[in-house]
């Protein structure tokens, strides 16, 4: 018998399981693909933590491995010996998201270590906050970030207040390894742990102390007042965590005409009013114009449902709606915050911003003419983390902005991950600035355009789901690392960069440098005309990523030379 068949068996007669867990087991008795996609494997571990769909087997998102992989993050404590310090706890509007924060904490509860549990749903940077706020030596957040309904996960973040750096993602995989999901997980009883101290209730406080950082990081906190009377903006927190604090802290910074879209600001892990609960789809923003055009407002905001990512769609001089990306959003808010500085005569000492390097090349040039120090990081917003970290061991430098292209942003060093409600609120002060001069955040990017030089950025996603997808994923980055494409479309290949070898390399001479950056299974691909290509897996879904950073002197241009592009990457 095969292994994943034991396995699956196993599972079947376990008294660990609910009637209902089993009765799902024994629906899929005669399904052998599907016992061995839920049963070959475990869900992998690593610095993302876990996602996966949610149902009843090995390789999915479920009480039994959210209890898995708790286990094996206290086991690292306690190799640690930081067992004293605690654990923040948060999650979302998934489905299952109470549920799976609960076991987790009571997971560490049977091993000795305190827990600072969220009593409701709560956005993910304030898990970030809150960890670093009461000391504790780590985190979790049971999320699925943008995912659809099917989807949960469980983040894992360290001290710093950023997610699980390599090394202990390693350690709490290999922890896991070593245990029996069912005869070494030990579980608390809830009640006695709380009563016992062992679990504590975060609430309303938390919320205070947090808001309190957020609203500290407007940089011009008259802007939004001077246009009260006139200023409206639309706001969907997709039925997310972004229900209350997004709307109040735009309410304490002065905006008065705020309007909810009432459909999505009910809580709902199956997010009924859209597709996917992802503020990078026009479609999520629907029912908002609807609202936007009967109040007659510029700006409609959409927060994921964990409300670390926003999304914007702003009104465009024939009074439709246009989407701002992220990289755009990157860019305005970077250029507003600078400019608003040097206006205000504060721009802190010794500035610098962060960014991706699948982010707009468009910021190292707004920085560049504000002299200001540009830092590129590898993909993943625990690597602006570290960048923030380090400035603060040497007691030096001023953080002015952190983003990625995939709309995420962090104003301030409260937290260590992307947070929406700060940039919810930085986004409608930069609204109210260009209000004040009788102009949209659309006319503003074509002001950043016209100084800097035109920009386009996008990315083609290759799904290879199933059970060999991971395997047809590697392959795939093996053929483009071992055999890479001398040109895309006719343009030439000038420097090819192997972040797993950490080496670029000039295509004209052979010639070989570092790139500074930890080992990462990225690719990346500078052209002669100054385009970029960048390729990464991604670390949440099965999917390869093509990033395309492009430069040309119109969209036309650009879109013609993306055309060449893609091409070659069908080819």
């Amino acid at each position: 018998m095969e292994q994943y068949m034991k396995n699956y068996l196993r599972w079947l007669e376990s008294d660990k399981l609910s009637d209902a867990e089993k009765a799902e087991l024994a629906s899929i008795r005669d399904d052998d693909g599907e016992i061995r996609l839920r049963f070959t494997s475990y869900l992998s571990f690593g610095t993302a933590g876990l996602r996966g769909i949610m149902k009843t087997g090995m390789n999915a998102m479920n009480v039994h491995t959210v209890a898995y992989a708790t286990q094996g993050l206290a086991n690292l404590i306690i190799k640690e010996g930081r067992a004293a310090d605690g654990v923040a706890i948060a999650y979302d509007s998934r489905n299952n998201s109470a549920l799976f924060a609960k076991t987790s904490a009571q997971v560490l509860a049977a091993a000795g270590i305190k827990s600072y549990l969220f009593d409701d749903l709560r956005p993910t940077p304030e898990l970030s906050f809150a960890l670093r706020e009461y000391g504790c030596v780590a985190g979790i957040n049971i999320t699925a970030s943008h995912n659809p309904k099917q989807y949960n996960g469980y983040k894992a973040y360290w001290e710093d207040g950023a997610q699980l750096p390599p090394e202990h993602a390693d350690t709490v995989s290999a922890e896991m390894e070593a245990l029996d999901i069912f005869a070494d997980v030990k579980l608390a009883d809830f009640d006695k742990a709380l009563s016992d101290g062992l679990i504590v209730m975060l609430g309303a406080e938390t919320d205070e102390k947090y808001l309190a950082q957020v609203v500290a990081q407007a940089v011009n906190p008259d802007a939004v007042k001077a246009v009260s009377d006139d200023l409206a903006i639309v706001y969907t927190p997709l039925h997310g965590t972004g229900h209350k604090l997004v709307p109040e802290v735009m309410r304490r910074i002065g905006l008065k005409n705020l309007y909810t879209v009432p459909e999505q600001m009910i809580i709902d892990g199956n997010f009924p009013t859209v597709p996917k609960p992802n503020p990078e789809y026009p479609q999520v923003f629907e029912l908002g114009i609807e609202i936007a055009n009967r109040v007659g407002s510029d700006l409609i905001v959409a927060t994921d449902p964990d409300a670390d990512r926003v999304g914007v769609m702003t009104r465009t001089a024939d009074g439709s709606f246009m989407t701002i990306t992220g990289n755009q959003m990157g860019a305005l808010l970077l250029d507003y915050i600078l400019t608003a500085y040097e206006e205000t005569g504060s721009m802190p000492a010794h500035p610098y911003a962060v960014k991706t390097i699948v982010s707009t090349e468009l910021a190292a040039a707004i920085c560049a003419a504000h002299n200001v120090t540009m830092h590129n990081v590898l993909t993943g917003f625990k690597f602006i983390g570290e960048v923030i970290k380090n400035y603060e061991a040497k007691g030096y430098g001023s953080f002015i902005l952190g983003f990625e292209e995939s709309y995420g942003y962090l104003k301030g060093t409260y937290a260590r991950d992307k947070d929406a409600v700060v940039a919810s609120m930085l986004i409608c002060e930069m609204t109210a600035y260009y209000k004040a001069k009788n102009m949209t955040l659309g006319d503003a990017l074509q002001g950043l355009y016209a100084r800097y030089g035109y920009c386009y950025e996008t990315n083609v996603e290759i799904y290879m789901e199933g059970l060999d997808g991971a395997a047809r994923m590697a392959a795939m980055m093996d053929t483009l690392r071992n055999d890479p494409p001398a040109t895309f479309g006719d343009v030439p290949v000038e420097l090819f960069g192997d972040y797993k070898t950490e080496t670029f390399t000039e295509l004209a001479t052979g010639k070989k440098t570092p790139t500074g950056l930890p080992k990462s299974n990225v690719l990346y691909f500078k052209l002669t005309n100054g385009d970029v290509i960048v390729v990464r897996p991604s670390g949440t879904e099965p999917k390869i990523k093509f990033y395309f950073l492009l430069l040309g002197k119109d969209k036309d241009e650009v879109l013609a030379k993306l055309e060449g592009y893609k091409k070659t990457l069908e080819a």
